[in-house]
């Protein structure tokens, strides 16, 4: 099963992640199919950046975000272009 969530970057006491997609049985910053976006909580106000149509693709491949990564992305909803 794929799962999106957060793996952990950056130094001690300054944590910064990367959304990507791996595998549930994977450890957590082992190799990921694809990262997705990140998410640095030191900034203020906190920075994220998701890439809404591969979460979305992946999404429709059975992938299922992590409680935290939902979160991020209720908060942060895509902003879709008027054609």
């Amino acid at each position: 099963m794929l799962m999106i969530r957060l793996a952990r970057f950056g130094g001690k006491k300054s944590p910064s992640y990367r959304v990507v997609v791996i595998d549930k049985v994977r450890a957590r910053d082992s190799r990921a199919l694809e990262v997705v976006g990140i998410y640095n909580p030191v900034t203020q106000p906190a920075a994220v950046r998701l890439d809404h149509e591969r979460i979305e693709h992946w999404m429709k491949n059975g992938a299922r975000p992590s409680e935290t990564v939902a979160r991020l992305l209720k908060a942060n909803p895509a902003v879709v272009a008027a054609a």
